[in-house]
Formats: structure tokens, C-alpha cells, sequence
């Protein structure tokens, strides 16, 4: 059986203490430390309290020696602290995305594979079983493909201070941009070539703007948009469409609306990003009549994950990835397509114009 991996967790907001969380539960990890820049002066969960604290990470690292680092902090620390993780010969499990600009997002995915250590995305999405069965029935659907995907968040309570936080950091559309803009390439397997975005800016508090929009092109004639807005006046009106059209029909992702958390709006729930109560399956096939010859097709998603059990799902993979030397050369390079084809759409916003991608 393989030793216990040893793990430093640094950041310990909503993902980090969820991955901590998965870290002390899971036999093939030990962690041996938790930074984070005021965790001192912050209470941890129960499960979390006996743990060394660091708040200094170059401190943290060298007193802990970890085999890995769990990187969850604010985007903007993300490469820094990877660059860091990586030179102390540590595997990396890094949330999204995995910088803030792409030559720091290559940078970091050079150096894992010049160290030859383990690069794990916190593309939460590729382990939800309701997410990859829509991608699986989204490609029998013929091409060209129409993708329409957003998540707008209504900002209240302590989603009101942590999205004026990422904002920040990163831009909605980028931020979570990332994973649906991930979703699109595995949709099409084809090549981004062309991004336009907009943005308005409609919170005083927020420095950058708090609502965007992309819209993508693909070599293969596939088009898709991801629309994107936090903050306290956001509507809760389709804040949650995840559609996708081709010449053969549609699937579309239906969320449950009634189960929130007390004190969150229903699109500020952290559950409610990745729920999904049915996939329905629609086929576009007429017969002489030109009457549907197919009803559609609906796939309840019963006993599916809840946010924790996904940061389970990714930690096991996690260490999966690390025992068994898995091949992770696609999902890095995806995570930098990914953050090259929102960070275009900033971009796009910023300069007035359509970004051609070469």
C-alpha cells in the first residue's frame, strides 16, 4: 500500500475548506499543514482545528516538506504559490483557473512537466457524473453545435462580501468562465478561433465589471455563449441555462430551485452551480407529417453529488493521479485553452473589439 501523500493546503476559504475537508477524510492523505495569510486570526472547522497553521507559505513549505500542495486561494496567488510548490518538489492540486494571464498559466504547466510532477485543475465539472453525461449526449448531436451556458449569482450575506473579493482578482466571466467555456471544447473537440465579449459595470462597491458576457467561435462552426454577473442586483430570472442545439436535436441541463441554504439567494448557493435535477434529451427528427418521431428524453439525476462529495471526487483523483503516475497532459493543456479563450473575451471587452485567436 502505498505511504500517505503529505499535503500543505493553502487558502482556506469555501473551496479550500472543502478540500481540506476531503483531505482529512481520505486514508491516502495526511495533511501536514494549513496556510493562509490571516488564519490566526480566523476560527476552522472542528475537523480542521489540531492541524499546524502557517501564514507564510515559504515558511509553511519548508517546515512541512509536503509531497503536495492544495492551492485554493485568490486567483491573482495562484501561479505564485504553484511556481513555488513546484520548485519544493511538491504535486500541485490548484482550484481555477490556473492564473490570471496565460504566459503565468504556461509558465506553471511547463515547469510540472519539467519537474515531472502532478498538475491537478480544479475543473470540478469533469467529475460530476450529471456534467459528463451531458457532454457525452452532447456530441450525438451532429455539428455544427449552438452552446448556451450561463451562471449568474445574486450577491447576499457572505456571497456578497467573497464575489466584491474574486472581483478583485478576476472578472465573473473569467472566473467561472473557465469551466463552461471547458465544457464547450469537450462539446465540440474543435479549435477556438474567434471571442467577443461585453461587460457593464452595475456595482459601485466592485472596482471591475460585475456583469459579462462571451461569445465564442469554433473551427468547426460551433458557436457558443457564457454569460456571467455577481453582485446584489442580479436577477434570479435564468440565472442557471446550460443548453446545447445541433442539427440533431438538444440537451439541456434542468436545475432544482428549492433546495438552497438558509441566508443564499438560489444562485449563490455553491450547490446549486453544479445540481442538476433532470437531463432532457430532445431529438429533432420529423417524420412525413413533420411530427416529432422521438419524445423526448428525460435522465433523472437521483442521489447525484452534492458540492462536497465532488471536492471528494477531485481529491480521489488527486491522488489517484499521483500513486498511479497518470498522464495529465491534456487536462493542463485544456485548463490553458481554457483561461486563453476568457481571458480574449476580457479582452475583447476592454479594447472594443472582436480578438482573433491565433
Amino acid at each position: 500500500m502505498p505511504d500517505k501523500v503529505k499535503v500543505l493546503v493553502v487558502g482556506l476559504g469555501n473551496m479550500g475548506a472543502s478540500h481540506a475537508s476531503a483531505y482529512h477524510r481520505n486514508p491516502g492523505f495526511e495533511i501536514v499543514g494549513l496556510m493562509s495569510r490571516t488564519i490566526k486570526s480566523k476560527p476552522l472547522p472542528d475537523e480542521l482545528k489540531d492541524y499546524p497553521v502557517f501564514e507564510d507559505c515559504d515558511e509553511a513549505l519548508k517546515v512541512t516538506r509536503p509531497d503536495a500542495v492544495s492551492i485554493n486561494s485568490w486567483p491573482n496567488t495562484h501561479a505564485e504559490f504553484a511556481i513555488k510548490a513546484l520548485n519544493a518538489d511538491a504535486h500541485v492540486f490548484m482550484e481555477k483557473p490556473i492564473a490570471t494571464n496565460i504566459e503565468d498559466a504556461k509558465a506553471v504547466v511547463e515547469l510540472a512537466r519539467k519537474k515531472n510532477k502532478k498538475l491537478v485543475l480544479g475543473y470540478i465539472l469533469r467529475v460530476h457524473p450529471s456534467w459528463m453525461k451531458f457532454i457525452e449526449l452532447g456530441r450525438t448531436l451532429g455539428k455544427p453545435l449552438a452552446m448556451r451556458l450561463n451562471l449568474n449569482q445574486q450577491s447576499s450575506g457572505e456571497a456578497w462580501t467573497w464575489h466584491k473579493n474574486l472581483i478583485d482578482s478576476l472578472i465573473p466571466i473569467v472566473d467561472c468562465g473557465v469551466h463552461y467555456v471547458d465544457v464547450m471544447c469537450q462539446l465540440t473537440g474543435a479549435k477556438p478561433v474567434r471571442v467577443h465579449g461585453i461587460g457593464a459595470s452595475l456595482w459601485a462597491e466592485a472596482d471591475k465589471p460585475n456583469y459579462g458576457h462571451l461569445h465564442v467561435t469554433f473551427d468547426d462552426g460551433s458557436v457558443g455563449w457564457y454569460e456571467a454577473g455577481w453582485g446584489p442586483m442580479m436577477s434570479e430570472v435564468a440565472y442557471f441555462v446550460k443548453d446545447v442545439v445541433g442539427p440533431k436535436g438538444a440537451v439541456s441541463i434542468v436545475p432544482d430551485p428549492k433546495q438552497t441554504k438558509e441566508g443564499l439567494s438560489d444562485s449563490a448557493d455553491i450547490d446549486q452551480h453544479t445540481k442538476t435535477d433532470a437531463i432532457r434529451y430532445h431529438h429533432a427528427e420529423v417524420d412525413e407529417n413533420k411530427n416529432f418521431v422521438r419524445e423526448d428524453e428525460i435522465f433523472t439525476m437521483s442521489d447525484e453529488p452534492g458540492h462536497q462529495d465532488l471536492c471528494d471526487r477531485e481529491q480521489a483523483f488527486f491522488l489517484k493521479a499521483i500513486n498511479e503516475d497518470l498522464d495529465l497532459s491534456e487536462s493542463m493543456d485544456a485548463a490553458v485553452n481554457s483561461l486563453r479563450i476568457v481571458l480574449a473575451a476580457e479582452q475583447s471587452i476592454n479594447e472594443k473589439r472582436v480578438v482573433e485567436l491565433t
